[in-house]
C-alpha cells in the first residue's frame, strides 16, 4: 500500500472539519480521547491507490479532505467504479480483514485512520460510535439505490446534473449550510473521472456541462469552480425535487 505519512498534521478531534458528520459525530470527550490514542493521518496524491481489493486492511478511516473512488474488477480485467468517497465518508468495514474494493485517490486525499482491532473493540463498548456507523451505512445504502436509478434511467444531462447536486449538497453540509439558493463549490472530479463514474463518454460529459452552462443552470470559473444560481433549478434538471427524491 502506497502512502505518505503526515506526522506534521495534528488535528484535535474537537476541531476537525468533518467532526459533525464523521463516525465520531456523537462522541463525548472521553470517547474522543480514546479515538485520539488510536488515530494517525495518511495522505495520498491524486492517482495513488490507497488499498487494493482483496488486500489485508488493518485500519478503518474517515476521509478528511479530497475524494476517492471505489472500484471493482472482473476476472477479465474490466473494472467498474462503484462509489465515491467524499469528506466525512467512512473507509473500511469493521469485522472484515480484507478490502472489498480498490480505493484510489482521485484528488489529493487526507484520511484520519484508526487501527481496525482497537476500533472494533471501541464499537463494542461505545454505543454512540456503533449507532453513528449504522446511520452512515444506511445512508450509503440509500445513496446506492439512488445511484441505480441514475445509471439505469436518467439521461446524460440528468446524470451530470445529479452528480453536481450530490457534490453541492455535501459541500453545503460540511459548511453547516442548507443546500438552497445560490451555491458555489469546487468540482473534485476531472471530466474523465465523471465520465467513468457516470458511464458516459468524455465528449458527452463536456457537451452536457457546456449545455448546462449555456442554459444558465450553472456558471463555471475555470474547469473546476462551479456556481449554481438556483439549486432548485439544478434539482429539476436532475429529475429530483427539493428533498432529493425523484419527480413523479
Amino acid at each position: 500500500m502506497s502512502l505518505h505519512s503526515t506526522p506534521e498534521i495534528s488535528v484535535n478531534c474537537g476541531d476537525c472539519p468533518i467532526r459533525h458528520r464523521a463516525v465520531c459525530a456523537r462522541c463525548e470527550s472521553d470517547d474522543l480521547a480514546r479515538l485520539e490514542s488510536m488515530k494517525t493521518y495518511r495522505s495520498y496524491e491524486a492517482g495513488q491507490t490507497v488499498i487494493w481489493a482483496g488486500d489485508d486492511m488493518d485500519f478503518v478511516a474517515s476521509v478528511v479532505s479530497g475524494i476517492a473512488t471505489l472500484t471493482q474488477a472482473m476476472e477479465d480485467g474490466r473494472t467498474q467504479m462503484v462509489g465515491l468517497l467524499l469528506p466525512s465518508d467512512f473507509v473500511g468495514r469493521p469485522g472484515r480483514a480484507r478490502a472489498a474494493y480498490t480505493v484510489t485517490a482521485t484528488s489529493d486525499l487526507l484520511m484520519c485512520c484508526f487501527r481496525r482491532k482497537p476500533f472494533e473493540q471501541m464499537m463494542a463498548s461505545t454505543p454512540s460510535v456503533a449507532q453513528r456507523l449504522l446511520e452512515m451505512t444506511l445512508d450509503e445504502l440509500d445513496a446506492a439505490r439512488e445511484w441505480m436509478l441514475l445509471l439505469g434511467r436518467k439521461s446524460a444531462r440528468e446524470k451530470i446534473a445529479s452528480l453536481l447536486a450530490i457534490i453541492a449538497r455535501r459541500d453545503a453540509t460540511l459548511r453547516l449550510k442548507s443546500p438552497a439558493g445560490r451555491m458555489s463549490f469546487d468540482l473534485p472530479l476531472t471530466r474523465e473521472a465523471m465520465a467513468d463514474y457516470l458511464g458516459l463518454t468524455l465528449e458527452t460529459v463536456s457537451r452536457q456541462i457546456s449545455a448546462l452552462k449555456r442554459d444558465g443552470v450553472i456558471e463555471l470559473e475555470g474547469k473546476r469552480h462551479v456556481t449554481v444560481p438556483d439549486f432548485d433549478e439544478l434539482l429539476a434538471e436532475a429529475g429530483d425535487d427539493s428533498d432529493g427524491g425523484a419527480l413523479a
